[in-house]
């Protein structure tokens, strides 16, 4: 798993986040877009702060 920072714009990702002691999952993909992350295959932007992310499986 890749971090947040250095995520690429052309793929469907699973997101990652730590929160205290725990990792959580983001379970569906999403997209790195220019200033944030959206929805994969819709245009609505989210706000998270991934710490982790890797390539989608289907």
């Amino acid at each position: 798993m890749g971090g947040g920072r250095d995520a690429p714009f052309d793929r469907n990702l699973e997101l990652a986040f730590i929160e205290g002691n725990a990792i959580h999952k983001l379970v569906f993909p999403r997209r790195c877009i220019l200033g944030g992350w959206m929805k994969a295959g819709t245009i609505e932007r989210i706000l998270v702060q991934p710490t982790h992310w890797r390539s989608w499986i289907k």
